[in-house]
């Protein structure tokens, strides 16, 4: 863990920044908050550390032990299918609606963020970007806040595990592939079809960031 230069002491940046180290994995699954020894590699006091943990803890983030620790949550198999379930029933749901919604302006601007996926296939982080991207657009084209506040909530705690998603580059073209036919349903007005394809290409998402932590050494129960 990287020492921070004295700054912003508030709780809002002690909560960004642990919330950061979390969602990196830079705070390992399992380890446990020392608060001591978190507050001086902050340089703040314990007061906004305490009140930047109560936060995390409520948004189950950081775990409270009988015994009085905080944790770091493990990676659960269990909860990660049920965040990747919710997460497909909404994409599918904003993909179904963008399909009604969809200007030709919003399909040009959909299959420009396919070139910068397939030009960065290659390379985890961009291609990652680039399909967060992708989703991002189809969400303001469905244009229903509510799924997509939803959507957001789960996807903030699905940090966690994104990067394992497209760890390998069968599964980054993969996802290119089914990225390009969820596009080609939209242009066509096809709603069952785009809703099959959000829906089974966050399913394959799942499946494959369960693989790739089982065999990472980061351990999952």
């Amino acid at each position: 863990m990287t020492d921070l230069p004295a700054r912003n002491t508030g709780a809002h940046f002690v909560y960004a920044e642990l919330k950061r180290q979390i969602l990196s994995l830079e705070l390992k699954p399992g380890e446990r908050i020392f608060e001591p020894a978190m507050a001086s590699a902050l340089r703040v006091s314990r007061t906004p550390l305490r009140e930047a943990i109560r936060r995390l803890i409520s948004e189950n983030l950081l775990e409270q032990q009988p015994t009085g620790g905080v944790l770091v949550p493990s990676l659960d198999e269990a909860v990660i299918s049920e965040l990747y379930e919710v997460r497909a029933a909404m994409e599918s749901l904003m993909a179904r609606n963008a399909c009604i919604k969809a200007t030709p302006s919003d399909i040009e601007a959909l299959r420009g963020i396919l070139a910068r996926n397939a030009a960065v296939v290659e390379f985890a982080d961009d291609a990652m970007r680039q399909g967060m991207a992708l989703h991002s657009r189809l969400a303001e084209i469905a244009g229903n806040s509510w799924a997509r506040r939803f959507h957001d909530q789960v996807s903030n705690h699905m940090e966690r595990y994104r990067h394992f998603t497209n760890s390998t580059q069968g599964r980054r073209d993969e996802a290119l592939t089914q990225h390009r036919a969820l596009v080609d349903a939209v242009a066509a007005g096809d709603p069952d079809n785009a809703a099959k394809i959000a829906f089974e290409h966050v399913m394959g998402a799942r499946d494959a960031a369960v693989r790739a932590i089982s065999g990472s050494g980061l351990g999952i129960s």
